[in-house]
């Protein structure tokens, strides 16, 4: 299979300027101590996850996997350890069975040079870009408590800026956060994840790891593929509903609103728990940097995140394959629509 998965460039005809059918997929991981069943599980699925995305939706797929852990004196093995995209799921199988959980120090890790070491990667153009950071615990500079870096990013990386600049780039980020260690950070998480158009999915098992990224992946592409359908209609409606001064969720409505007329159908996974919050969509995902950030996390006037509900083992991902483009759904192409005119 691995072999089929190499597609000599020379061998490929002129893409459009945007082609669903090819895509870029990364996998951010934390490699400090606590996530060793989260490694494994990655390691020991990604042929299947890969055979199962080609043979579902005809995917030419680039595979590349940044691994991170922490600044010293927190960490002294690394704090990225980055291998670029290739053809070969071999090669990426290579790469995750020598990645280890260790180290880590302090209660954050380097999240913002684990996602910019994503953004430098060599993207292809064309490709529907999608990158999978699986994390138990926040960036640098968001909480004080127990971080040794309380100002941020020792190398000064701004995970707000980083985002945004991967929203601009087309890239979808899906946030995979391994509760309960992630459950105080998770409407950050969520934010992070909303600014480009993604989904958060909280995760209590490492079981079901494999069956998040074949879902999210499919339901990614088949947004994609509804997006490029339907972009003359999008623009138009976008067009009117900025002179008529409407918010997001009003413009968002009106994408709904044009495949409900239709009656076009999307693929959906199903992420109970998933769901931006109000806070991650009206104040976290608003904030231009760190430092904002860091003000509205600790504001009295956010929500506690002890208000979600967190899933359970037996929390099931399945992906339905003919659904009603959904509220939630709307609102994330808004998201991508808006980062793609920028």
């Amino acid at each position: 299979m691995a072999s089929s998965l190499q597609v000599e460039k020379m061998d490929r005809p002129e893409l459009a300027k945007h082609d669903s059918s090819i895509l870029d997929l990364v996998f951010i991981m934390d490699c400090t101590g606590s996530m060793g069943s989260y490694i494994a599980s990655a390691t020991n699925s990604i042929r299947s996850i890969v055979e199962e995305i080609v043979v579902s939706e005809k995917s030419d797929i680039h595979l590349a996997l940044v691994e991170y852990r922490d600044h010293p004196p927190q960490d002294s093995t690394f704090v990225t350890r980055v291998h670029d995209f290739t053809a070969k799921v071999s090669e990426m199988k290579g790469w995750l069975e020598q990645c280890s959980a260790q180290g880590g120090g302090d209660a954050p890790e380097a999240v913002a040079d684990g996602l910019h070491a994503a953004l430098k990667l060599s993207w292809r153009e064309n490709a529907t870009k999608i990158c999978v950071l699986i994390s138990d615990a926040p960036p640098h500079g968001l909480d004080p408590s127990g971080d040794q870096f309380p100002n941020g990013c020792p190398a000064g990386l701004d995970p707000i800026k980083i985002v945004r600049e991967m929203a601009e780039k087309h890239i979808t980020l899906y946030t995979v956060g391994v509760e309960p260690p992630i459950v105080p950070y998770r409407d950050f998480f969520m934010s992070l994840a909303y600014i480009t158009g993604g989904q958060y999915v909280p995760m209590v098992t490492a079981k079901l790891l494999s069956k998040v990224i074949i879902g999210g992946v499919r339901e990614e592409i088949s947004l994609d593929r509804l997006m490029q359908e339907a972009q003359a209609d999008i623009d138009r409606e976008m067009e009117k509903a900025e002179k008529e001064g409407l918010d997001e969720n009003a413009k968002a409505q009106r994408i709904g609103s044009i495949f409900a007329a239709k009656n076009i159908r999307s693929k959906q996974m199903k992420n109970e728990y998933g769901a931006a919050s109000s806070v991650a969509k009206d104040y976290y995902s608003k904030c231009a940097d760190m430092s904002e950030m860091k003000m509205q996390f600790s504001s009295a006037a956010a929500a506690p995140t002890s208000a979600f509900a967190m899933p359970t083992t037996e929390a099931a991902y399945d992906l339905m394959e003919d659904e009603a483009v959904t509220e939630e759904q709307s609102s994330r192409m808004y998201q991508k629509w808006s980062n793609r005119k920028k």
